[in-house]
């Protein structure tokens, strides 16, 4: 397993973090509140989210076989739709 980790200066991270939970909810296995929230991936990767006053932290699982790089992209792009506002947003993404 791959482990990405980013955290991402928002004002607004319960809100997006809600918004791309419902999002992926009717295609994966998803849960959430208004702190925290877990998106399983048909593909097997997993996102955690957290909501902070000041930023959304996140950390990526993918399987061996994955493709890092595209899930990162998945999250991120998703994430800068719901923040139309103030996209893009920076990912910071480290290895975890």
């Amino acid at each position: 397993m791959s482990l990405s980790v980013a955290r991402v200066p928002t004002q607004s991270a319960s809100r997006y973090l809600q918004q791309l939970a419902k999002h992926w909810s009717h295609k994966m296995e998803v849960s959430f509140t208004a702190e925290e929230g877990m998106i399983l991936f048909p593909n097997g990767s997993k996102l955690d989210m957290r909501a902070a006053s000041e930023t959304l932290d996140i950390v990526l699982t993918v399987p061996v076989d994955g493709d890092v790089a595209q899930m990162r992209q998945v999250v991120a792009s998703h994430l800068d739709r719901f923040a139309f506002r103030e996209a893009p947003l920076t990912f910071d993404w480290r290895e975890g």
